[in-house]
């Protein structure tokens, strides 16, 4: 088995889970979700029909999580909807700010190599796999699976692409006794309720990107670790990857680097390793990245450091976007080449880099102002609008860590102090904005885990992401340098939870 591949899953923190690919040792994709913000796409609902309105084709549903989900008719697979009416529907968009979840009637249960459709008639093969003779065996294969019941239809998945008909019928019987599991809870429970939630972040990187590749998969967490163990079993027939805990005192992204490459993920400016350079800008409509030459001068003429700068760049765009989780329209403009053979040699580079990105992305050739168009389907959230929100302090040109992210960072150092010694409380100076954020937010959940009195001090002279430990050690040490502290500024704030 190869092993230029690892998935390493940050799973500790039930405020924020995350897992990490590495290919060849360095990052190239991260997903992120946390405690307030659990995906709710593929989750399915025994829900009751609130009401219906004829007039947009549409009714609202009642989920039983306090919101209404919208529900088009075209949706609801031919059911007469009724005020009452009981029906079990799957979300395909989950709620916003103002917006209640969309949700349908038609399910749909993705497994590793093909996704099925209880009481659908597809006999489907994903249009990113262009083999017309590979074509031609899974649609094959797809019909014999149709045949193994009946009342189901099947989509063959790109990840299908090459795998042996073994691995598909038993990636068929799983998604079958999944979905006879949700008709059950379907039958006996009550409507308002959640029948089935999907397996979670590490089991949705898992299924979407477990390939033959893929030769270790690292977790921190020893519950969770239990249950890849239990899933990969019931997935991989016996074919299943190595799986390791990681019980280091380093927090486990720190060991692998790769708490270092996230904070690179944010930078405007991305540095290649030549010298050169990319500037990564984000518009509302488009992201625009400029290539540079940077301190690369090359080793003979122009025209191939020009050419040499251009491919380095294209390689490490394409990871930039895959990393950031970029998607929409991009336009790169790249260090001008008066060679078409040289402009080919680019595209041709471009399409090569991109050819594995599961998320589509179309090249539009080089425009008469030499800028590259790139189209790349946007599948998330990107990395920036996950951890990042507009800044507080200029009206929101410029942007800060969300109050989240820093939140996190505060928690995962927190650990590794705690992890160094056996002292008995804390006192953590932060900018005031953090300290409340924290105090409302986590306070009472970090001292019970961490097993520490927790004292946060907010600090007016501290910027937005610094944080720093003022004292450690037995409580009425930390308890007397709070009343200090308290005695010497009388504004000062201190958070600390009612126990004390």
């Amino acid at each position: 088995m190869m092993t230029d591949r690892k998935i390493i899953a940050n799973t500790l923190d039930p405020e924020e889970m995350r897992v990490a690919i590495l290919e060849k040792g360095r990052l190239v994709d991260i997903f992120v979700e946390r405690m307030w913000e659990r995906q709710k796409t593929g989750e399915i609902y025994k829900a009751r029909v609130d009401s219906v309105l004829p007039g947009i084709h549409a009714a609202f549903v009642n989920l039983g999580d306090g919101r209404n989900a919208f529900l088009y008719l075209n949706d609801a697979k031919g059911l007469d909807l009724k005020p009452n009416l009981e029906v079990v529907v799957q979300v395909v968009k989950a709620a916003r700010k103002n917006k209640g979840a969309r949700v349908t009637s038609r399910i749909s249960l993705p497994g590793r190599y093909l996704v099925l459709v209880p009481d659908g008639q597809e006999t489907g093969v994903s249009k990113r796999i262009s083999n017309e003779d590979e074509r031609k065996r899974l649609r094959s294969i797809a019909k014999k699976l149709r045949e193994e019941g009946e009342g189901f239809g099947v989509i063959i998945r790109t990840a299908a692409e090459g795998v042996e008909e073994e691995a598909l019928f038993h990636d068929l019987h799983v998604l079958l006794d999944l979905w006879n599991e949700i008709s059950h809870e379907a039958e006996v429970q009550t409507a308002p309720c959640l029948i089935y939630r999907d397996i979670g972040l590490v089991g949705r990187v898992l299924r979407d990107e477990l390939t033959g590749d893929v030769g270790e998969i690292v977790i921190d967490s020893e519950e969770e670790f239990h249950k890849v163990n239990e899933y990969l079993k019931r997935i991989m027939n016996g074919k299943e990857p190595d799986v390791n805990l990681y019980e280091g005192n380093s927090p486990i992204f720190d060991f692998y680097g790769i708490e270092r490459e996230l904070e690179t993920a944010l930078d405007r400016k991305v540095w290649l390793r030549s010298g050169a350079y990319l500037i990564i800008d984000h518009t509302e409509a488009l992201t625009v990245i400029d290539v540079n030459t940077g301190k690369y001068v090359g080793d003979t003429d122009l025209r191939h450091t020009v050419l040499d700068t251009n491919l380095e760049a294209a390689d490490e765009i394409a990871r930039q976007l895959r990393l950031r989780a970029i998607g929409g329209i991009v336009v790169i403009d790249f260090i001008d080449m008066e060679y078409e053979e040289d402009r080919q040699k680019l595209l041709h580079r471009l399409d090569e880099v991109f050819q594995n990105d599961r998320y589509r992305a179309r090249i539009f050739g080089v425009s008469q102002l030499g800028l590259v168009e790139i189209t790349r389907k946007r599948a998330r959230p990107d990395v920036r609008s996950v951890m990042t929100r507009g800044c507080p302090f200029c009206g929101g040109y410029g942007w800060v860590l969300k109050e989240d992210t820093v939140a996190m960072h505060v928690k995962r150092f927190l650990r590794k102090v705690a992890l160094s010694n056996k002292s008995e409380a804390m006192l953590l100076e932060a900018h005031p904005a953090i300290a409340q954020y924290i105090a409302e937010t986590y306070l009472p959940l970090w001292e019970e885990e961490l097993q520490r009195r927790i004292f946060i001090v907010a600090a007016s002279e501290f910027a937005w992401e610094k944080f720093r430990l003022d004292v450690q050690g037995p409580i009425d040490i930390v308890e007397r340098r709070v009343e200090q502290m308290e005695q010497w500024e009388a504004q000062i704030r201190v958070y600390r939870t009612t126990s004390s």
